[in-house]
């Protein structure tokens, strides 16, 4: 048996006045931030998800539970990482990751590659191996109402043979 693993993340943040918006590790210009324990950033909270889910660890809220006010404001980046060295201490190598925002604004094509920069350093794999789209739902649901952003992942992870 090969010992692949996948793992499907998701989340979504309202958007509020307030808060700064970042997605993916970046702060993105705009009138509204998510709303969230941590700084809400839906995309790494998505893809951190995929990730315990592809190791059958649980999910993000387990591990850095809103409870705990030591996770006020964290940097979701920073989480990430915590949540890729705790898939390893599992045995797991981190392959690929494949990754959608779904907003109706603002547009995030201008941050793509900076997204999926940061997304690779805290996940400890290259670049080349995180995809990241966004799209819009033409006006449909709370994204297209502007009320809120959310996001998709996938993981590909491999469980390392015991020796």
């Amino acid at each position: 048996m090969a010992n692949i693993r996948i793992g499907l993340g998701y989340d979504v943040h309202a958007l509020v006045e307030g808060r700064p918006l970042i997605i993916g590790g970046v702060e993105i210009p705009h009138a509204k931030g998510l709303l969230g324990h941590s700084d809400a950033d839906v995309l790494a909270h998505a893809v951190a998800d995929a990730v315990l889910g592809a190791a059958r660890a649980g999910d993000i809220g387990k591990l850095f539970p809103d409870t705990d006010l030591s996770y006020k404001d964290a940097n979701s980046l920073k989480l990430l990482a915590a949540v890729a060295s705790h898939v390893r201490e599992l045995g797991f190598e981190i392959l690929d990751i494949d990754s959608v925002i779904i907003a109706q604004e603002p547009k995030l094509t201008p941050f793509r590659e900076e997204m999926r920069t940061n997304l690779a350093q805290a996940l400890g794999i290259p670049a080349a191996n995180v995809g990241l789209k966004a799209t819009t739902t033409e006006h449909l649901g709370f994204e297209g109402r502007k009320e809120g952003i959310s996001a998709q992942a996938v993981a590909l992870l491999h469980k390392k043979d015991e020796i």
